[in-house]
């Protein structure tokens, strides 16, 4: 349940689209929240299959070859979030949050948390404990990443604060840890596996059913009102 002082929240979905226009179309939006120009906005999509990697620049965490990253059609962006190296592909959701964080009370870290919380409440929903590695960022299923998260906090220009940008990847389709995961040691974290939705409960969820059913999620845990396309809001038969 939103307030009567809720925020208004802009959320879209885009069922694939390449990183490096995600990447620009954040960019966009950091400025123009920055200047008061545009809306805070959700974005939510799926990428192609891409590996990007954080500040953290450990490029001998990336175990294939250039010439096998082009075999299996894997981009890679070196970019300027925080973290190490992880997967994006086909069967994840992805959410860039682009959000105005005033400096009054700002608390970098509890943005952190709640982006997890996020997550954790809509496992919730499945029955699924999603959790915290106290020494890690992310959500874990017991010993099993399920859920990403790197973020970078872009210090405004116009005002006092930042403006958010990157995001969560939540993964939905069943053997997602057996396709483009196995081709680097994820977020450099060696001693745990990653899983997927799919995986642990059996259940074979749409994508964009699983962008749809987070939303609500996000806004309460955020204190936005979401304005969502009318194409996301509906529930098709066949988006199971």
């Amino acid at each position: 349940m939103t307030t009567a002082n809720a925020r208004t929240l802009d959320v879209s979905y885009d069922q694939l689209i390449g990183y490096a226009d995600a990447w620009e179309m954040q960019k966009a939006y950091v400025k123009g929240i920055d200047k008061e120009e545009r809306g805070e906005r959700l974005m939510l999509l799926q990428h192609p299959p891409t590996y990007t990697i954080g500040s953290q620049r450990h490029p001998e965490h990336l175990l294939y070859s250039e010439d096998e990253l082009r075999e299996r059609g894997i981009e890679m962006f070196e970019i300027d979030r925080g973290g190490d190296i992880t997967y994006h592909g086909p069967g994840q959701l992805v959410g860039y949050p682009l959000l105005y964080l005033d400096a009054v009370g700002l608390d970098l870290h509890a943005y952190l948390r709640q982006l997890e919380q996020v997550i954790i409440d809509w496992l919730a929903d499945y029955g699924i404990v999603g959790g915290r590695k106290p020494e890690y960022t992310g959500v874990w299923v017991g010993d099993a990443k399920i859920a990403a998260i790197g973020v970078k906090f872009n210090k405004c220009r116009a005002r006092r604060g930042f403006v958010t940008s990157h995001g969560f990847a939540l993964n939905v389709r069943a053997g997602i840890g057996e396709e483009g995961f196995k081709g680097i040691i994820p977020c450099g974290i060696q001693e745990y596996a990653v899983t997927s939705f799919a995986d642990v409960t059996g259940i074979h969820l749409s994508v964009e059913r699983a962008a749809r059913e987070l939303i609500p999620h996000f806004c309460r845990l955020f204190g936005f009102e979401a304005r969502t396309p009318e194409a996301l809001l509906e529930d098709p038969a066949n988006a199971k």
